[in-house]
């Protein structure tokens, strides 16, 4: 027997490390990722603008004893509602939470499928992964004092939301936690209280928005009312003129506030409405009933 019979050449097999080429389209940066990633966001966005728009216009005109049913507000309208909400206040909150969400990330992109390797970590990183725990902790608190903070009380969920996304930041070891428990559910826990804290916020401004312009019922634009037949208007607040007979319309009303006009539904107020006690008047637009729009009484400016 030869040589060669007793030990057979080795079969060739391939490296042990070789990669395997990505499929088609699944490469993070090609067209079709990018393309499905701008429709996810794109959609998320949509939700959240319209989510926060018809939270806002149902608390604004809820302080005014108007349902959001009654508006019928289509989507591209309440989504413009949410413009409301981009405030200096809002715009730095969601700044931090955005920082907090971004940083643990930021290190692992370079490493090929998402594994950032061990590396030192730095003291602010340490320090955040110790004061997670108290952080929530303080959290927990402001809930439990949750009518003693307003009109803070977003700050409740904030703070727990924040402490539950330092814990993701590298321990002393240098590495993250990666188990479900210690990952996925704090922060699907943070991204409710985020959201928890987002409303509250939407809640708050548009009453604070509601608030002011009921203070300044002179300042709406003006509603003049000529009508063939008497309107159950107070004439007291409200000056009637009687017209001569030879007019149509014969009844004119002035001294009138427009607060919305909805579908030839135009909801006024006498000068000197109050929103706490006074009654609003909700007038349709009808061949019997014409309605002239004039500017508000606009507040000298002293000096």
């Amino acid at each position: 027997m030869s040589e060669s019979d007793e030990h057979p050449p080795p079969e060739h097999s391939p490296p042990e490390h070789a990669a395997t080429p990505p499929a088609r389209g699944s490469e993070p940066t090609s067209p079709t990722a990018l393309l499905r990633i701008v429709i996810a966001q794109g959609t998320f966005i949509a939700a959240l603008m319209f989510y926060l728009g018809a939270m806002y216009t149902s608390s604004f005109y809820a302080y005014f004893h108007i349902s959001l049913s009654a508006l019928d507000l289509g989507f591209g309208e309440q989504v413009t509602q949410s413009l409301h909400m981009l405030k200096l206040e809002v715009l730095v909150a969601a700044g931090v939470v955005l920082l907090l969400v971004a940083v643990p990330w930021y290190s692992a992109r370079s490493w090929p499928n998402g594994a950032a390797a061990p590396r030192a970590p730095s003291r602010a990183e340490v320090l955040a992964g110790r004061l997670q725990l108290p952080v929530v902790a303080v959290g927990v608190v402001l809930l439990a004092l949750w009518s003693e903070i307003q009109p803070y009380g977003w700050t409740a969920p904030l703070v727990i939301a924040a402490g539950l996304l330092m814990g993701q930041f590298r321990d002393a070891t240098g590495r993250r936690p990666t188990a479900f428990r210690y990952r996925a559910l704090p922060i699907f826990a943070a991204g409710v209280f985020l959201f928890w804290a987002l409303t509250q916020v939407t809640v708050q401004t548009a009453e604070r928005d509601a608030a002011s312009r009921a203070r300044h019922v002179t300042e709406w634009t003006g509603v003049m009312l000529l009508s063939t037949h008497p309107l159950a208007l107070p004439t007291s607040r409200v000056t009637k003129d009687v017209l001569p007979s030879g007019v149509r319309h014969r009844y004119r009303y002035t001294g009138l506030r427009l607060l919305l006009e909805r579908d030839g539904r135009y909801y006024v107020v006498p000068l000197g409405w109050n929103v706490k006690q006074d009654v609003m008047y909700i007038v349709r637009e009808s061949d019997t009933v014409w309605i002239g729009l004039t500017p508000g009484t606009r507040p000298k400016l002293l000096g």
